[in-house]
């Protein structure tokens, strides 16, 4: 990827890619890592399923990554780095067989046996989940395992030296625990020899020089256990630090609900004698009644469900944009983040230098977007769905073509595509909620008079032409509010509360049809 100017750069400081970028190379001080490269990283903690957040995390790091070699060209690779080391808590409500599961709580998430029947274990379901939708996306990425690099003695070196820094580790988690808790905390977990369990327990002896711990088990019995090898683990802040001083990561982002984590697990990095890395904290994502979205509970959309409706450049575009916004992930986003994709992807065709670089397009497809145009939206797609009540791709089709001669499935594959999306869509979402209702005395002379009003334009009028007819029809028949009026012609109409720009509709659906249309609104149908 070639080097922009350093005055494109400066303009490409206002997204936020790049800004973020440019803490990774203040962090660096002006030299390359002694590592050789950038080392970026995600985390998934793989007690439930993946969801839209996970994904979330690894498109904005990517984009990340990728202003970074805008900016420098020094080498990175990006570690998606999975828990899968830690003690399932609680059976999430979307696993099958949870009575089964729940016989092995406290145990490594891949030391469970796999819910689903597919995988060696619970944690290798769930991460082979997590790789499926990762590499579905396309992200350049090395998948890490906490289990496989706590046993392969991967961070046998730091946890020898968390364990001859436990008093300075202690003094910081401590204060940021309640009095019970504090009783019987420890960084450190050992895995139970006998029942093969993580263990929350207080930690009676400590040798540095055996890089040993050793508690009491259920018996009274002083058992003693190596901090090495993958038959102990730490406590999350503690590991988090770990990790980020064993792999020498140098960036790592997370969610508003972790500032405090991240900065306890930072503390905690610095006395293991690293810099922890950069990052910034994103906002989370709600579901449609404002909560948090959990991977436990399941209510937030999946990575299927969004693109059961819409393409995967439309969820990375949602993803790219105010990541320190809160904002709901439900199914009413989709339609909104199509169509702003394809606006936005229009501009860039438009746009150069500077302009590009602060467009989303240029972070979503690395700077090398496709060069394709769809001449009418996902949303007035839906519309004309829910109006011809359409079931099939060809009845769309019949009135694209016409709206578009030189339109076609074959000419057209991208709004060949969203014409599926979007009957997907209609058929789950907008065809349940259809609510019709008749029209008061007002809008009813008002309607009739738009049919004869369009009844009697030339053929081959355009929408900008026809917006302006339903505007006036509005303004003689007493709507002094004109969303008043677009609201009849919605609720009346389409059965809908919102809708499309009605000189648009129009001039897609037909004037006749529309004559008709009302016509039969009129008559009671």
């Amino acid at each position: 990827m070639a080097t922009a100017s350093p005055e494109m750069l400066a303009q490409a400081s206002k997204a936020w890619p790049f800004q973020e970028a440019q803490k990774v190379l203040d962090r660096m001080g002006g030299r390359a890592p002694a590592k050789g490269y950038v080392l970026f990283e995600t985390g998934y903690g793989p007690s439930g399923l993946p969801h839209i957040g996970t994904f979330g995390e690894v498109a904005r790091t990517s984009m990340v990554r990728r202003a970074l070699a805008e900016l420098s060209g020094v080498p990175s690779r990006l570690f998606a780095f999975s828990d899968d080391m830690d003690g399932l808590r609680k059976v999430p409500d979307n696993v099958p067989n949870r009575d089964m599961v729940t016989q092995h709580l406290g145990k490594p998430l891949t030391a469970i046996p796999d819910p689903f029947g597919e995988h060696e274990s619970y944690g290798h379901h769930m991460n082979a989940r997590l790789r499926r939708f990762l590499d579905r996306f396309g992200f350049d990425y090395e998948f890490q395992s906490a289990t496989a690099c706590y046993r392969a003695g991967r961070f046998d070196a730091t946890l020898l030296s968390a364990l001859a820094h436990y008093d300075a580790i202690m003094a910081v988690m401590l204060p940021s625990l309640g009095p019970e808790r504090q009783a019987t905390y420890s960084p450190f977990l050992p895995l139970c020899p006998r029942t093969g369990r993580v263990l929350q327990v207080r930690i009676e002896r400590r040798d540095v020089a055996a890089g040993t711990v050793s508690y009491r088990d259920e018996d009274g019995r002083l058992v003693e256990v190596p901090v090495t090898g993958g038959r102990c683990k730490l406590q999350w802040k503690a590991d988090w630090a770990m990790r980020w001083v064993a792999l020498d990561v140098d960036y790592e982002m997370s969610g508003k609900d972790l500032i405090d984590s991240v900065k306890l697990s930072s503390r905690i990095a610095r006395i293991l004698g690293a810099e922890p890395p950069a990052g910034f904290s994103y906002e989370l994502f709600l579901d449609e009644r404002g909560e948090k979205i959990s991977k436990s509970r399941g209510n937030g959309l999946t990575i299927d469900e969004w693109l059961r409706y819409a393409a995967p450049e439309s969820l990375s575009y949602f993803m790219y944009q105010a990541p320190r916004a809160a904002k709901r992930l439900c199914f009413d986003v989709i339609p909104r983040a199509v169509d702003e994709y394809f606006k936005r992807l229009a501009d860039y065709r438009d746009e150069s230098g500077a302009a590009r670089l602060i467009n989303p397009i240029w972070h979503i497809h690395a700077g090398n977007p496709p060069t394709v145009a769809v001449p009418i939206s996902f949303g007035m797609l839906l519309n004309l769905a829910s109006v011809c009540n359409a079931e099939a791709p060809d009845v769309l089709w019949g009135f694209i073509s016409r709206y578009v001669p030189a339109a076609g499935p074959a000419a057209n594959p991208k709004l060949d595509e969203l014409v599926g999306y979007a009957l997907a869509y209609y058929r789950d979402f907008v065809k349940p909620a259809k609510r019709y209702r008749a029209p008061n005395p007002q809008e009813r002379k008002a309607l009739g008079a738009l049919a004869e009003v369009l009844a009697a334009l030339p053929p081959g009028t355009g929408a900008e032409a026809i917006q302006n007819e339903v505007y006036e029809v509005g303004k003689r028949h007493g709507f002094a509010n004109l969303r008043a009026w677009f609201g009849t012609l919605y609720e009346v109409l389409l059965g809908q509360t919102e809708g499309p720009r009605m000189g648009s509709f129009i001039a897609l659906y037909g004037i006749a049809e529309t004559v008709a249309l009302i016509q039969s609104a009129l008559a009671g149908a």
